[in-house]
């Protein structure tokens, strides 16, 4: 069972289910550690009826879960939670993301856990952290977006206050969760020692925020919603062009020079409005007329192009069909791969963003059926035949 590559021998246990969670669990197990997604009998993750689907399978779970063998076990028996403590023993590392208290009524918290195997790394990932005044509110994606701060800076001057496009309290979360987890193996190889990973949605979200902080720390102005543009330099932002809007990031001095002179206006460069970073941002309306009187009779791709060639950071604003056709990103970056499913059939699934010199991640298993690895897995690790796995399965225990 074990995966060769940088996690080559690590085991986990992994009871988390929908999108944080499992996203730690994804690169742990994409990095080479033996992770095993432990499931509830007969139902499983949530994320199981996530759509979309192929061949009535899940491709948000799908995605999330490659690479994983899947097991099933009922905590909520004796004789499930026994077996799951005969797990913890052979384990590394332990991931959930339960609302905090879950694991201590079913009598598996880390406090018990680290005195079965104190080595165990335990790894928690919750809305709003283990302790505080928050701790036992319930905590999704959105929740992390709003009490974090990001909805609040993300939309439009004047509009409502807007969720990121994609789940990134989830993803921030599942980031953090990673890191701490990682960090945690470190120490555990260099002491032995193991380490409770307390992770919240809404503190990854805080320390994302990074400038909008501290623009009330420094300053006491709450920052707004300022759509495209970035508070702490310009023109770094959307500008409208012919055929839709380009994106030009001019982050010091130097750029600003190279976009000034290739847009035919070098005198801008020592104009007191525009000549060092506080003053363009401070003039960042009159500044935005400026660029966008020269942008909006040229194609986006051509400005791109154009101020690619000169060094000045420049792109369009890619929809995901020409995402995953790129050269760059879906060709030599293999940020999508393709992998076949026993149930789905032939699947595509986003790839992984962290790159290793010695060795390349690669999707080496589809994500599991529900209970699709119970003989393998009990067998290998705790020495269950068949005939007891299915005697088990038949008692409601897996």
């Amino acid at each position: 069972m074990m995966n060769k590559g940088i996690l080559d021998g690590v085991v986990v246990l992994d009871l988390t289910r929908v999108l944080a969670g499992p996203y730690c669990g994804m690169f742990l197990a994409d990095m080479g550690a033996t992770v095993i997604k432990i499931e509830r009998p007969g139902k499983g993750d949530d994320s199981r009826a996530f759509g979309p689907f192929l061949n009535g399978q899940s491709c948000y779970f799908m995605n999330l879960n490659r690479n994983k063998y899947g097991v099933t076990l009922n905590l909520k028996s004796d004789e499930g939670k026994e077996i799951f403590k005969e797990m913890v023993k052979k384990a590394d590392v332990v991931i959930e993301n339960y609302r905090p208290g879950t694991m201590k009524k079913l009598g598996l918290d880390y406090e018990v856990l680290k005195g079965i195997n104190p080595r165990i790394i335990y790894g928690a990932c919750s809305g709003f952290g283990q302790y505080g005044p928050y701790s036992q509110r319930p905590g999704y994606d959105i929740i992390g977006q709003a009490m974090g701060g990001l909805m609040s800076v993300t939309g439009w001057p004047g509009g409502q206050p807007t969720r990121c496009g994609t789940a990134m309290g989830d993803v921030l979360g599942g980031l953090s969760l990673t890191a701490g987890v990682l960090g945690a193996l470190v120490r555990q190889a260099k002491t032995g020692q193991g380490e409770m990973v307390d992770v919240s949605l809404v503190d990854s979200v805080v320390s994302s925020l990074e400038i909008i902080t501290q623009i009330y720390l420094a300053d006491g102005r709450i920052p707004e919603r300022i759509g495209n543009r970035y508070e702490s330099t310009y023109p770094y932002d959307s500008f409208i062009a012919k055929d839709g809007s380009v994106i030009i990031g001019c982050g010091n001095d130097k750029l600003w020079k190279l976009l000034a002179t290739e847009m035919g206006r070098p005198e801008l460069v020592d104009d007191p409005d525009y000549k060092a970073t506080k003053d363009r941002v401070a003039h960042h309306e009159q500044l935005k007329v400026i660029v966008e009187n020269w942008t909006k009779d040229q194609l986006v791709e051509d400005i791109a192009e154009r101020l690619t060639k000169v060094g000045v950071p420049s792109c369009p604003i890619m929809t995901i069909d020409k995402i995953v056709k790129d050269p760059h990103i879906a060709g030599a970056r293999k940020m999508f791969v393709e992998v076949d499913h026993p149930v789905a059939g032939h699947t595509t699934l986003t790839g992984d963003q962290i790159k290793f010199n010695d060795w390349e991640q690669s999707v080496r298993m589809p994500a599991p059926t529900l209970g699709q690895h119970n003989e393998e897995v009990y067998g290998k690790l705790l020495g269950f035949d068949a005939a007891k796995v299915q005697t088990l399965m038949e008692h409601n225990v897996l």
